[in-house]
């Protein structure tokens, strides 16, 4: 045993620390379900934080910004009011912009957009939002619906180029007993400061599982919300969709030069809630890290019990010859097994239940109400099934448990070999 080549080495440590950990099933059954619940939570939470992130940039970029979106700086000045007297570079046909902007590498659509305060003259709902869109455009590009990725009509037709008709969501027709067929007298004001008097035909109830759109926008078509405000052909935003929303931010910078001066150009990670969710990410990460020192703390008793109970073997190895090193290698050996095992079958039951979340929404709404609404975020969340979520929570779960069980196994090296035997 004194001569080094004679002994076995790193291998032969790890095969002795592997057949140590089944020693105490209930030992060991104790390691791998502490391990193994915090890292199960870690990939949860991790699948429903970025399920939330996926859900406000998807919010944000469909119904808010696209990837790039333009307003006059007037606007962006006061957009709070939504006012409709700053349109897009002073007013220029939104379609020759639309076609100059299309010419930009990367840019897959331009979408006119026009949103208008309107105040309801025979509902219960007082308030409401005039929305126009290239409708037909609009829902062939995008899924308004972003639990069923469909257009989110659920009753009815969408509103007729140019026509007296728009559609409302299903919140907005519930609360204020409206239906397909008929009418919502309103008021708005012009981009000449006129009120405009209307009463569009309801063609359409729809159901985009977002509260902010379905509860207060009645969508109409953008001509005829063009007309009715005196906009000419001009619009309030133009929002441009990237083929990689990746590359919006060359995309800015090309529109940027192309308009100049007088209109703002926005990309969608700009946005205040996305850039919030940014920065709250590594906040999680230590609440995770948290976690695993809280469930590796079993590991360390169960390492200086293992210590404590062993001691005349501990003893034994010395006597044959084992180095200090040796000895503490073992240990150390078993602690991570303990939490490899352990994070595995975290990791496992996690992904399984991220996995069957990917594919059943959590509908956030229907459980807190109208908490979120102040947020772009969903009604229905979906958790965020990806292997980088696993591997890191198997990692995290492996490194923090051994690297808090290297001092207790360390405690083994310290335990000198005759007077271990005499106990």
């Amino acid at each position: 045993m004194k001569n080094k080549n004679n002994r076995g080495g790193t291998g032969t440590l790890i095969k002795i620390a592997y057949r140590n950990i089944w020693r105490n099933m209930r030992r060991t059954i104790f390691c791998f379900s502490a391990v193994g619940i915090a890292v199960f939570f870690i990939v949860i939470y991790s699948s429903m934080i970025d399920g939330m992130i996926n859900s406000i940039n998807e919010t944000v970029q469909i119904y808010e910004l696209g990837n790039v979106t333009v307003v006059s700086a007037q606007y962006d000045a006061e957009n709070e009011y939504m006012p409709v007297q700053y349109p897009v570079s002073d007013g220029k046909s939104w379609k020759d912009l639309s076609a100059s902007i299309k010419t930009i590498s990367g840019v897959r659509e331009v979408f006119p957009r026009i949103a208008s305060p309107a105040t309801l003259q025979e509902s219960t709902i007082k308030h409401a939002v005039l929305w126009g869109l290239d409708i037909e455009n609009e829902m062939k590009a995008n899924h308004f619906n972003m639990t069923d990725r469909s257009d989110g009509l659920l009753e009815g037709r969408w509103p007729e180029p140019g026509a007296n008709e728009c559609a409302i969501g299903r919140v907005f027709a519930h609360k204020s007993g409206l239906k397909v067929g008929d009418k919502i007298p309103l008021k708005t004001v012009s981009a000449q400061f006129s009120d405009k008097i209307w009463s569009p035909q309801i063609t359409g109830i729809f159901n985009f599982d977002y509260i902010k759109i379905d509860e207060q926008y009645i969508i109409v078509d953008i001509e005829r919300l063009q007309r009715l405000l005196v906009l000419g052909e001009g619009t309030q935003s133009l929002v441009i969709f990237a083929d990689d929303p990746g590359q919006s931010g060359p995309i800015t910078a090309a529109v940027t030069s192309l308009l100049g001066s007088g209109n703002v150009v926005t990309e969608w990670r700009d946005n205040y809630w996305v850039s919030i969710m940014q920065i709250v990410t590594p906040i999680y990460t230590i609440v995770f890290l948290v976690f695993l020192i809280v469930a590796s703390f079993l590991i360390i008793n169960t390492v200086v019990m293992i210590i404590h109970e062993r001691i005349k073997e501990i003893g034994m190895m010395g006597c044959l010859g084992m180095t200090r090193a040796e000895i503490v290698k073992v240990f150390f050996f078993e602690s991570i097994f303990l939490a490899a095992f352990g994070a595995l079958a975290g990791v496992i039951l996690g992904g399984l239940i991220s996995g069957i979340g990917s594919q059943y929404p959590i509908r956030m709404g229907d459980l807190y109400g109208n908490t979120f609404s102040e947020m772009p975020l969903s009604n229905a969340i979906f958790l965020e099934f990806n292997p980088f979520i696993l591997l890191r929570a198997w990692i995290m779960g492996v490194v923090v448990a051994s690297v808090f069980t290297l001092i207790p196994s360390l405690k083994s090296a310290f335990v000198e070999p005759v007077e271990a035997i005499r106990r």
